[in-house]
């Protein structure tokens, strides 16, 4: 099956997505919704699972442009859906994001009580800029990143999911360049920071990013997590909880060179998303 246009909101009734208004929900789904938790980032809505139970199917698609109201485009999406007694595994799942891609593979037990789910994921070539086309500091931005996610969790929402989560995230950036303004506050150094304003914003090249962060019960703990620019050693310690959507992270900068003022006291990062 081939679409030119694919909008996801017309799949929320099968994935447990509120797609606006004019859909019908289940007795069960009615009784059972919840609103989205005040102050929570991570989706809460329901799967219908019981609905995976109705058919089977094996579907071969592949779609030019997906509509999910985000900021970021998704394109080219290519995917094997089979779906058996409940069992939903997307195997293997491919799409464009942010001018590079994202591929792997996608298993939800639907079948299980409560709902079982594994992703296996790998992101290629994601380009910075494109990945925040909002934040105005991330537009002087060059650099590339590839990245490797493996999580399994349950739980009959994307929340839930995460929330008891187990697994594996890293990341790492090689020879891009970012907003010297960005760097300037990440390392602390405030007086060049309100120079670069007064004066302008350049470009700080960054040597290398990587983190190789675990997942415990929902909780990621970098393992390693650390920026190495020109300007600065920036190593970031500490949680961030899935559960309770809570940071507590410490970013530790290391100058290299002269600062006008630098701050030598770690920046803490405490409190939610």
């Amino acid at each position: 099956m081939e679409s030119k246009q694919l909008r996801l909101a017309d799949l929320g009734p099968l994935i447990g997505v509120d797609s606006g208004k004019g859909t019908k929900k289940s007795a069960a789904r009615q009784a059972d919704d919840r609103p989205q938790p005040a102050g929570k980032v991570l989706p809460a809505d329901r799967f219908e699972t019981d609905k995976w139970q109705v058919m089977d199917a094996d579907v071969r698609f592949k779609g030019r442009r997906i509509e999910h109201g985000g900021t970021l485009p998704i394109s080219d999406l290519s995917t094997h859906v089979i779906l058996e007694d409940g069992d939903l595994r997307l195997q293997p799942v491919r799409f464009g994001l942010a001018n590079g891609s994202i591929a792997g593979s996608v298993h939800l037990q639907g079948d299980k009580k409560p709902l079982q789910g594994e992703a296996n994921l790998q992101a290629r070539r994601l380009k910075l800029k494109a990945l925040m086309p909002n934040v105005e500091m991330m537009q002087k931005t060059l650099g590339e990143m590839n990245g490797d996610v493996q999580l399994r969790g349950s739980g009959n929402s994307v929340a839930a999911l995460l929330g008891n989560s187990n697994g594996n995230l890293k990341l790492l950036m090689n020879d891009g360049l970012i907003s010297r303004n960005l760097m300037e506050i990440l390392g602390l150094n405030v007086g060049n920071y309100l120079i670069g304003q007064i004066f302008g914003d350049e470009e700080v090249r960054v040597n290398c990013a990587a983190a190789n962060i675990d997942v415990t019960n929902g909780v990621a703990r970098p393992q390693i997590f650390a920026f190495d620019t020109e300007n600065a050693l920036i190593n970031v310690t500490g949680t961030a909880s899935f559960a309770s959507e809570q940071l507590d992270l410490t970013i530790d900068p290391e100058s290299k060179g002269f600062r006008v003022i630098t701050l030598r006291s770690p920046l803490y990062v405490r409190g939610t998303v």
